[in-house]
């Protein structure tokens, strides 16, 4: 017998319903800044590389040390509200995919449990139609679908 069971840990009704209610307050916490780009938006304005990214971090170094050398033409307000906005936003983002990563493994164990456990059931059925269970052999026509196996075209040749 394969291995099953991989995953054992299953949330509460009560936790799953807490984590549903923290990403629903996240959501709602986030809908005053978040803002949903078109494509051609996201083209546009794009995301800075690594580079620029150590550009921007110096002028804004720049600006906090020697804030006589800047220039009058920039809002300097918003540039520091812009900064750490995006100091912000790019922590919760790190930690989102953290989290996204754990959740996502967590389902594919799951999934291989469920499939795993489909297949145990799928034996039984089958083992059972073959003894003159008429409710089995019903039950295995609907699951024999999804095993239904393509025939090698024998007509094609290799070269």
């Amino acid at each position: 017998m394969g291995i099953t069971n991989l995953n054992n840990t299953h949330l509460s009704a009560a936790e799953a319903a807490a984590a549903k209610n923290a990403v629903t307050q996240l959501e709602t916490a986030l809908a005053v800044i978040t803002v949903v780009l078109s494509s051609n938006d996201r083209q546009r304005y794009g995301r800075i590389n690594e580079q620029n990214k150590l550009f921007v971090n110096k002028v804004f170094d720049l600006h906090k040390n020697q804030s006589n050398l800047q220039t009058s033409q920039i809002e300097w307000d918003e540039f520091d509200r812009d900064y750490s906005s995006r100091l912000l936003m790019e922590d919760i983002i790190t930690r989102l995919e953290a989290i996204m990563t754990k959740l996502k493994s967590a389902k594919i164990l799951h999934d291989y449990d469920n499939y795993q456990a489909a297949l145990v059931d799928y034996a039984y059925t089958n083992f059972m139609a073959g003894s003159g269970g008429e409710s089995y052999e019903n039950k295995l026509r609907i699951l024999k679908q999804f095993f239904q196996r393509s025939r090698a075209n024998t007509s094609e040749t290799n070269e």
